[in-house]
């Protein structure tokens, strides 16, 4: 098929970069790309005043931070989150605990808990009317050519059809842009399901993030304003719906008692939310006109909070590969140029996916030798200083080959 040179340069095409999905991912890369001259669109499906307020906290860490600050949006962020100076890991009832400071790594924090709302508002703010949303819109059809893809579109029941020279998958875990293209997963389904909540407690001052290890799964805390923290606890899937269904008194007495008791007086202020657990990645992040991002293209379990991160990590690489591709005159959906991006962040990627695997595998059970093995690991995270600072450069993101928008 011989195209067009209007058609090979984007000039004959309604936008450069079509995002799908209205997420913290995608609206990070839109930002991203303000920094080109690239015509970007969303589609979204849901209603953006539903998408914007997600109930749901993240941890973020030192490297999105940056990430932020370089997109410009972290001076809005800052006020609005918690903080923390270190982080606490233990090992159900073994004494000695792990705390990661911030004076390992000569840094103001260890690391950042937002809220779903604050970190969309500061974004879409951001964008202003540099991109097009096409939101509420249901997505009907995608269609690959040699150059360019065709999407169909309803919007609010009008059929639109909307042509660019790159499709993003951002998405989620049940991508429609990745299952349409055929591309492949692979993983697994954990035995858990995490239990969410937001609660109030009276221990001052709230600047410390957990992670208690159990045997049937670890639980972190991550704390936010006004003395306010989320828990993200893991437990197999039985055990995860009786806490969701339990007395609220008793389940306050259990997290209490899980918690170790380092935080007093706590009080419930959400509906206790309940979702499974799984590891996936998919065989390849591109394709031609083609790019996956955040949960279209992976996974990991909650441990250690990293998930989020990774997503915004994927975005600002690919905002940059196709922000210097544009400017090399390169088309930006080429599949060279595309692999540029996968190269940098799919190994990445399935390296914290591992870390992740093999943290609740470790920790999640009772067997006498892998509990002496993972004790013996604390011990020496404890009292080696070289493998503390690994260890919280890898929790942090400092870790890593770092965007130029990060590094300049």
């Amino acid at each position: 098929m011989v195209l067009a040179k209007t058609e090979v340069s984007g000039a004959g095409l309604d936008y450069d970069v079509v995002i799908v999905g209205g997420n913290l991912t995608s609206l990070t890369l839109a930002v991203t790309l303000q920094q080109s001259h690239l015509r970007v669109a969303i589609v979204e499906a849901t209603p953006l005043e539903i998408v914007a307020s997600r109930d749901r906290a993240y941890a973020l860490s030192i490297f999105s931070a940056e990430i932020l600050k370089a997109l410009g949006v972290w001076e809005d962020i800052s006020p609005k989150i918690g903080k923390f100076r270190q982080i606490r890991l233990t090992d159900c009832d073994f004494p000695q605990a792990v705390t990661f400071n911030r004076e390992d790594i000569n840094h103001e924090y260890v690391g950042y808990a937002a809220e779903h709302y604050v970190l969309h508002q500061a974004l879409a703010q951001k964008l202003g009317n540099g991109v097009t949303w096409f939101c509420p819109a249901k997505l009907e059809t995608i269609q690959h050519y040699s150059h360019y893809v065709s999407l169909s579109v309803d919007q609010g029941g009008e059929q639109k059809t909307i042509t660019t020279r790159l499709i993003v998958g951002a998405d989620g875990a049940r991508s429609r842009v990745r299952e349409t293209a055929g591309i492949k997963t692979f993983g697994w389904k954990y035995w858990q399901s995490c239990v969410t909540t937001v609660f109030r407690h009276s221990t001052e001052p709230n600047d410390t993030a957990f992670e208690r290890f159990w045997h049937t799964g670890p639980m972190g805390i991550l704390p936010l304003p006004d003395n306010r923290c989320q828990v993200v606890w893991t437990a197999p899937h039985a055990e995860a719906q009786r806490l969701q269904a339990m007395a609220e008194e008793q389940f306050v007495e259990k997290l209490t008692a899980r918690i170790g008791g380092f935080l007093k007086d706590i009080t419930l202020l959400k509906d206790r939310l309940v979702f499974p657990v799984q590891l996936m990645q998919s065989r390849e992040y591109v394709r031609p006109n083609l790019a996956l991002i955040g949960d279209a293209a992976h996974r990991c379990h909650p441990v250690g909070g990293q998930g989020l991160n990774l997503g915004i990590r994927d975005a600002a690489v690919l905002g940059e590969i196709l922000i210097q591709s544009s400017d090399r005159a390169e088309h930006i959906g080429d599949i060279q140029v595309l692999r540029r991006y996968q190269q940098w962040r799919k190994d990445e990627n399935l390296a914290i996916l591992g870390i992740t695997d093999i943290l609740d595998r470790s920790f999640s059970n009772d067997f006498p030798p892998m509990v002496l093995t993972r004790r013996t690991g604390i011990w020496m995270l404890d009292n080696l200083p070289p493998v503390k600072r690994l260890a919280l450069e890898i929790m942090t993101g400092l870790k890593g080959k770092k965007p130029q928008l990060v590094s300049r």
